[in-house]
């Protein structure tokens, strides 16, 4: 059996926790005025906006990828819409199909891996954007290194990011990334399984899948 490390904060029985990020607030209040529907692109990013003021909740939300959909709902706030598509361009000419009558108010990470307020406003929609929460990378000593052979569950760009820059990547290492987006992140020499859904629980199971069919 390989080793399987999840580079989420999340915890998974199964796989060891070597989390690669950390979340810290970078607004004091929300701006929502103005705005008649929120769209969340993370789980963190409606935490964030709860820890800062919840009356967000009183504006219905889209909710990209089944996570942030469960976080919102659990925080009693309206999921309207759930796009299929998850990644860039794609995800964008949902939203203009959908909401080009909207306000929307994008809350979001300080870096995002794709910029939707320029693409959105080439058709005419104007996406009112706030940097509410950013991510750092947590410091590791090279004791911490995953063992040879081992399974690295990359779960966002910023989780690649972050484990290349406190550790060097062994050819032994096979990697698993949440979706299509995080993987362009990925250096060129690494390759890497895609999850069948943009899941935490998607990649662990293609990770055992993967250990099963090496061992």
């Amino acid at each position: 059996m390989r080793s399987i490390y999840l580079t989420s904060p999340r915890q998974y029985k199964g796989t060891y926790s070597l989390s690669m990020i950390e979340f810290s607030l970078c607004a004091k209040s929300l701006e929502l005025d103005g705005c008649d529907t929120i769209m969340f692109t993370s789980k963190q990013a409606v935490i964030s906006a709860e820890a800062i003021d919840s009356s967000w909740k009183k504006l219905p939300c889209v909710a990209i990828g089944p996570a942030t959909k469960k976080q919102i709902e659990s925080l009693g706030a309206e999921v309207i819409y759930q796009p299929k598509e998850y990644y860039g361009s794609n995800l964008a000419k949902d939203i203009v199909d959908r909401f080009k009558n909207r306000k929307l108010l994008y809350l979001r990470p300080k870096e995002v891996s794709f910029d939707s307020k320029s693409y959105l406003s080439k058709f005419g929609i104007s996406l009112k954007e706030q940097i509410i929460y950013e991510t750092r990378c947590k410091t590791y000593q090279d004791r911490d290194r995953p063992l040879d052979g081992s399974i690295i569950i990359f779960t966002s760009p910023s989780t690649i990011h972050c484990f290349l820059k406190n550790f060097s990547w062994d050819m032994s290492y096979k990697a698993v990334v949440i979706g299509r987006a995080t993987l362009k992140h990925l250096p060129a020499n690494i390759q890497a399984e895609v999850s069948s859904k943009p899941t935490i629980d998607a990649c662990v199971v293609k990770a055992f899948e993967i250990s099963k069919n090496l061992d």
